[in-house]
């Protein structure tokens, strides 16, 4: 772990750091890393608000221990929501588990989109339902050959409460995204790859040595740009161009302005590797 950095304090997770990368790891292998009926989404949240307040932190790595990435809502709980079981997850009257869903995994979607850090989901096994959506949130998704995807919803005669139907047709677009929603088919590695879910495949045992790869070659760039260049690619999405550009340049204002961008170009000009000091 990175020295004097303190990590949050989390149920049914792991996390560590090193060098500029935080990895969080959902280690509840036993109901394979379900995201309901266990600690995963406080722990989530918990994680992204971490992140946000702490400078030392570039980028974030999810993941699962065990043989799944996330089985996404626990399908036993949803069987027993009556007597006993009526304080779960998906018990109680119409508006008892709408405010369920609002006060519980909706808030992942929420803590998602506002991390202002590269996001990286590592798949290792099946990542089903919620827990396919979790890593549509993500800004990279990287897959060992094990992956299975699915939004599985209407299989269970629900639909994506956690606003997967969002996320899933502005990363592959509307029609591809309907046909997977609507048939609820689970779709391999390679097919994922081929739609432009998945940005690479790899051998199972070769994922983790992959992604921290990549991660180390995002977290090694000026930690003030690497943020805000986040921020830049979210806003894109819904800003028009003249406002955006108009956004670009107040950031680009800002950027010009850090002591890193003098060493980026002090380091360039002497042929160099540079060192960042997130100012």
């Amino acid at each position: 772990m990175d020295q004097n950095v303190a990590l949050p304090e989390l149920t049914d997770s792991e996390l560590s750091l090193s060098d500029r990368i935080a990895t969080l790891t959902f280690r509840r292998h036993d109901v394979r890393n379900a995201l309901t009926g266990t600690g995963l989404i406080d722990d989530i949240i918990s994680v992204a608000d971490w992140v946000k307040r702490t400078p030392e932190v570039s980028v974030l790595i999810l993941t699962g221990e065990g043989s799944a990435f996330s089985a996404g809502g626990n399908i036993k709980e949803m069987s027993e929501r009556e007597g006993i079981h009526k304080d779960g997850a998906f018990g109680g009257d119409v508006y008892t588990v709408q405010e369920k869903y609002r006060l519980g995994i909706q808030r992942i979607p929420l803590a998602m989109t506002a991390i202002d850090i590269p996001v990286i989901a590592a798949i290792n096994g099946p990542a089903i339902g919620a827990g396919f959506d979790l890593t549509c949130m993500c800004d990279l998704r990287i897959g060992s050959s094990k992956a299975l995807l699915g939004e599985t919803f209407v299989n269970l005669g629900i639909i994506p409460g956690d606003g997967g139907a969002w996320f899933l047709q502005r990363l592959i677009g509307y029609q591809k995204a309907a046909e997977l929603t609507l048939t609820g088919r689970m779709i391999a590695a390679d097919e994922a790859r081929t739609l432009g879910i998945l940005l690479e495949v790899v051998e199972h045992e070769q994922l983790m040595d992959r992604v921290m790869e990549l991660a180390r070659q995002i977290a090694d760039k000026p930690p003030q740009a690497l943020r805000m260049t986040k921020r830049l690619l979210k806003t894109a999405q819904k800003m028009e161009l003249p406002e955006f550009l108009e956004h670009c340049a107040l950031m680009q204002g800002i950027c010009h302005n850090t002591e890193d961008h003098l060493e980026a170009v002090n380091a360039f000009i002497e042929k160099r590797t540079p060192s960042y000091q997130g100012k």
